[in-house]
């Protein structure tokens, strides 16, 4: 029997490429989404809203039955869905504070507990994908950057929480080639092609190799590897930039 992965997000750019390369790998892949689409690479594709499995108890209880007949195995979780709702401190609001905290935090939290039993009985492993702004972020990120920087916590503290029953990693991408950061700047190429040699390695990320490298740390040849957290950032996290 395939070993079976939930990749939440599963339809945004890296979500998508996550579930291609796991597929392409033979596990049985289990997407879930807010948004209502069947994706090209998922054996089984739930609806599922992150912010209201955190918010409402009736549910939390619904989906979990759901889940309970539908995935009654599972080898790997990665939590990879996040918001990012963008304001400074005289903007924000307590509720997008909260739905940041429980799409990006809670929710990680609540599944990794849900499926905790199935992935000990495997032997399996929890990647949390977070993010480089954990690290280093800019202005109007507080509630994304905070959210994300908790998330890597999160990860250390589960990794020793779980010593000896279940793997817990964290991936934390920079910029990566997706229609989401290409919307950011108005697909603007020019913009892009700035955003490439700020980079080291003169270019942004690819969501393959974000994919690749949860592959990695899911199976067991690297079972070493616990309680990390990758940066995939081509360098931009050791620039200081000068003034020209």
């Amino acid at each position: 029997m395939a070993k079976a992965v939930v990749i939440t997000g599963v339809l945004g750019g890296i979500g998508s490429q996550l579930a291609k390369t796991f597929k392409e790998k033979g596990y049985e892949v289990i997407g879930l989404d807010v948004k209502d689409s069947q994706p090209e690479y998922c054996d089984k594709f739930f609806k599922f809203n992150l912010n209201e499995y955190c918010a409402n108890p009736e549910y939390k209880a619904s989906i979990e039955a759901t889940f309970d007949k539908e995935i009654p195995e599972l080898f790997a979780l990665i939590n990879n869905a996040a918001v990012q709702i963008l304001s400074n401190l005289d903007e924000i609001t307590l509720q997008d504070w909260n739905q940041t905290l429980n799409v990006n935090l809670t929710g990680p939290l609540m599944l990794s507990q849900f499926f905790l039993k199935r992935l000990e009985k495997a032997k399996g492993s929890i990647i949390n994908i977070a993010s480089i702004h954990h690290q280093l972020t800019k202005k109007r990120f507080l509630a994304y950057a905070s959210s994300k920087s908790a998330l890597v916590g999160l990860t250390k503290a589960l990794s020793v929480d779980l010593q000896g029953r279940v793997r817990v990693n964290a991936i934390s991408p920079a910029a990566i080639d997706t229609q989401m950061l290409r919307d950011g700047f108005d697909n603007d190429e020019a913009k892009v092609q700035m955003l490439n040699e700020l980079h080291p390695s003169q270019r942004i990320g690819k969501p393959r190799e974000v994919s690749q490298l949860a592959l990695l740390l899911a199976e067991d040849e690297l079972g070493f590897i616990n309680g990390a957290n990758i940066n995939i950032d081509g360098g931009i996290s050791n620039v200081l930039k000068d003034l020209d």
